[in-house]
């Protein structure tokens, strides 16, 4: 039914970067609205699977359009275009297609219920899409909110996911108007209304409170780079050395200030993590023994006669010489890795961002431990959509700051960029920590603990900022117990559906 379809596109302005969130108010309850009432006359339930994936079809096609963007860069990958336009969301509708079929089979005559009910099995669904097949946490409805950092600050007390169970209850709470069993039941609408409110003014409390904490200065600069270096350069046989040059430049290195430098992932091309110390010709009348390098490259290693490859998060002094490094754990499907690659490869495919074979994936994220003679710090390295996890970026909450480093390029002119970005909003406000993100054709920025960005660089400009200054706040709750937070949600909800169900037979 086109019906569906339109909503679920309507849906999709309500998400960055446009951020029309009132629209959902609308979308959602439209939604549930048809459900309750298709319910009553349909006694076939199969029929609410293809209703549950046209909605999540209109949803997931107009706002990633843009992964299809990635495969316009090589001519042996553009014949995948409209298969990936119209695959990838269908896949991604087929959970919302199994919340809907859930939601039929399950929900009570009580209005009441079924209004607890809805977010649930809609809220669990979206935690698995973010969790199984690698995951892919993206454009959850709570990011509708991400303008509004002051209500986002409830993620550090209940996290992401649980915020988006939430968004989704006050989202169709309008519809109790239309589907009232009696006018009390308009108080659920209100009491959403009023936790939404209550939210604004906790958020805008602990803004006020950071804000008044105390500055520390640290004794050395963290300098974020953003470039705007063609992503054709690794298919055009770019000259390395000229990007080396070029972002040398944007560094801007003073040989008197401590500094420690952040470029983008994977920013040189044809240069890997064990090569780079062949062009310290380039640092050395540059560099010195007050910088340090942090850089996104690729690392290649044999184990047991077979040749991996990795993307690695490294740190060089000004020598060159490797002191630490990281290698990515959350590969991008077909963009990194290619499933299945043994029976893709004979038929041609192969992965988006190199030549050779995927990445391997990398055993686990530490914290990242650098004690040079001028620079003792703890880092969380991420890398690229690692940003985008909630709950389970790390397990240790004892470092300093998260890196994250990035290239946005595969995303072209379109709104990819902009929606990578805002998670690095929701993950510093669950980990009460700054994020300093480096990109390249993407959004450089340093966003505070609180979610609040105070120093970015525009969309595909280039350039430099700062971090040297920092506020610090105690661990949120979240950080602490992580999606366990979530399961509580869960079971305050089985808890109301139960009760109101309760309510009404008696």
């Amino acid at each position: 039914m086109i019906y569906l379809f339109l909503l679920g596109s309507i849906t999709s302005l309500s998400l960055p970067p446009f951020n029309y969130f009132i629209i959902n108010f609308i979308t959602f309850s439209l939604f549930f609205i048809f459900l309750i009432k298709k319910s009553k006359i349909n006694n076939n339930k199969k029929i609410f699977l293809f209703y549950g994936w046209l909605f999540g079809l209109g949803y997931f096609i107009s706002n990633l359009y843009w992964i299809s963007i990635s495969l316009t860069f090589d001519e042996s990958f553009k014949f995948l275009i409209p298969i990936t336009v119209i695959l990838i969301p269908s896949f991604l509708a087929l959970f919302y297609s199994i919340a809907t079929y859930l939601f039929v089979i399950l929900k009570s005559k009580k209005i009441l219920s079924s209004i607890f009910l809805f977010p649930l099995i809609f809220g669990i669904i979206e935690f698995l899409r973010g969790s199984i097949l690698t995951g892919f946490p993206w454009n959850l409805i709570s990011y509708s909110f991400s303008n509004y950092v002051e209500i986002l600050n409830i993620t550090s007390i209940i996290g992401t996911y649980s915020f988006n169970l939430f968004c989704i209850s006050l989202f169709i709470s309008p519809s109790i108007f239309i589907l009232k069993d009696s006018r009390k039941d308009t108080i659920v609408c209100i009491l959403f209304l009023v936790i939404a409110m209550s939210f604004y003014f906790y958020g805008s409390k602990n803004i006020a409170k950071f804000n008044k904490a105390e500055i520390d200065n640290y004794d050395y600069k963290v300098r974020i780079i953003g470039s705007n270096i063609n992503i054709d350069r690794f298919y055009n046989n770019i000259d390395p050395i000229s990007v080396v040059k070029d972002l040398i430049k944007i560094s801007s290195p003073q040989k008197n200030e401590k500094t420690i430098f952040v470029w983008p992932e994977g920013i040189l091309p044809g240069i890997s993590q064990e090569q780079l110390a062949e062009y310290d010709w380039l640092f050395e009348n540059k560099f010195n023994e007050n910088h340090l390098l942090i850089i996104g490259i690729n690392r290649k290693s044999k184990e047991n006669q077979i040749t991996k490859y990795f993307n690695s998060f490294s740190v060089y002094d000004h020598n060159l010489n490797l002191i630490n490094s990281y290698n990515k754990i959350n590969l991008v499907p077909f963009g990194e890795f290619l499933p299945f690659e043994k029976i893709l490869k004979n038929i041609g495919l192969k992965t988006i961002t190199n030549s050779y074979q995927s990445y391997s994936k990398g055993s686990e994220r530490k914290i990242m431990h650098i004690n040079e003679k001028n620079f003792t710090l703890k880092i969380l390295p991420l890398i690229c959509y690692e940003i985008i996890y909630s709950g389970k970026i790390f397990k240790d909450y004892n470092f300093d700051f998260i890196v994250n480093i990035s290239e946005d390029g595969w995303f072209g002119q379109s709104i990819g960029p902009k929606q990578h970005f805002v998670h690095s909003i929701f993950r510093a406000i669950e980990s009460g920590k700054y994020v300093l993100r480096s990109t390249n054709n993407g959004i450089t920025a340093i966003i505070n603990p609180v979610g609040v960005i105070e120093k970015q660089l525009k969309l595909n400009k280039s350039g430099y900022i700062d971090f040297y200054e920092t506020r610090t706040i105690k661990p949120t709750l979240f950080s602490n117990h992580g999606n366990k937070i979530f399961g509580l949600i869960i079971l305050l909800y089985i808890f109301l559906i139960f009760s109101f169900n309760r309510i009404k037979n008696e």
